[in-house]
């Protein structure tokens, strides 16, 4: 439970419709409730505070705006949104090789210095490759919270656009703007700018931008970290690829990396299995890092509701019939 001094100072806020204090407050209970380890409390926590329908998202939005952000001429859209960063490097868990590439990436950025003083640049534009739900955007979260970096999402709902040269003229704004200060840039589903220019049933349109995305990230020469996410990696132009100073591949969790995300979700919460235990771990084998926190968090709700005091195999098993029922 938070402390009585940030109960206060939220319900004060609250009552007073001070937002930002409300948002400063909420933060730090999230913050606390983390440094317990009760991060499915805390993730369910950030989800009504950024939520969709929070008042915080939609009747404040412009809090999460650039304030500088470039817009799209025709519908005053803006081409640039920030993400709140709250994950930390502990609240991912990766297979090896993604870990040793993702500790690097942070290792050359924090040694930057050292770098420079050879001559040499640390990476900085990253292509995050996989299924969905397995880590890649978490991942650019986390980089920014490493580096104390913005995260700044392109949105590519307001990049992309049908008109002649209009999307290569928005991709300029967005790259004039990364390069004149440092963030991490996520080009979320990437694939959506750069598809294949081979594939007859795209328009003129997007093979320009394909065009202009390469002479862009050719050019590149400012400080921003840019990461692209792709669920999709075969529908890629091949030359957007030799772009990149690194490619990720992030993959489903094996059984191993089941049992370690089983056991940071489940941390402080009372049990009555083992989580070592190869059974459980085999109960969310073949699904997603996003997929076993989703079942867990079901899990976890059906127990509190139902009276117990200790999470049971059985809920685990409701969750996953629930989820094999939505999945069909």
């Amino acid at each position: 439970m938070a402390s009585g001094k940030l109960l206060r100072q939220l319900i004060k806020s609250g009552t007073l419709g001070d937002v930002a204090g409300f948002r400063v407050a909420s933060e730090a209970v999230i913050k606390e409730e983390r440094e317990k380890n009760h991060h499915l409390l805390a993730n369910d926590l950030e989800r009504l505070l950024y939520g969709s329908h929070s008042l915080l998202s939609v009747g404040n939005r412009s809090q999460y705006m650039l304030a500088d952000a470039p817009v799209n001429k025709d519908n005053g859209l803006p081409l640039l949104e920030e993400r709140p960063v709250v994950r930390e490097e502990n609240d991912i868990i990766l297979s090896d090789m993604a870990q040793s590439v993702l500790d690097e990436v942070l290792m050359e950025h924090n040694r930057e210095d050292m770098l420079r003083s050879y001559g040499l640049l640390p990476v900085q534009k990253l292509l995050f490759c996989g299924p969905p739900g397995c880590g890649k955007t978490l991942a650019a979260e986390v980089i920014a919270s490493a580096l104390s970096l913005p995260l700044v999402l392109i949105r590519l709902d307001s990049v992309i656009s049908s008109l002649l040269g209009e999307t290569a003229a928005n991709l300029r704004k967005v790259f004039d703007y990364i390069s004149a200060q440092p963030v991490v840039a996520l080009f979320d589903e990437f694939d959506a700018l750069t598809k294949d220019r081979g594939d007859s049933a795209d328009h003129g349109e997007l093979k320009r931008s394909v065009n202009a995305v390469l002479q862009m990230m050719d050019g590149y020469r400012g400080e921003s970290i840019l990461i692209a996410t792709t669920n999709y990696e075969s529908l890629l132009d091949r030359a957007i690829w030799r772009r990149f100073d690194e490619v990720v591949r992030f993959e489903l969790p094996n059984s191993e990396q089941i049992k370690r995300l089983l056991s940071l979700k489940l941390s402080g919460i009372r049990r009555n299995f083992d989580i070592d235990d190869q059974q459980v771990a085999s109960m969310f084998e073949g699904m997603s890092h996003a997929d076993v926190e989703r079942i867990l968090r079901r899990a976890i709700k059906d127990m509190i509701l139902s009276g117990k005091e200790f999470l049971e195999t059985k809920h685990l098993n409701a969750a996953l019939a629930r989820e094999y029922r939505h999945g069909s």
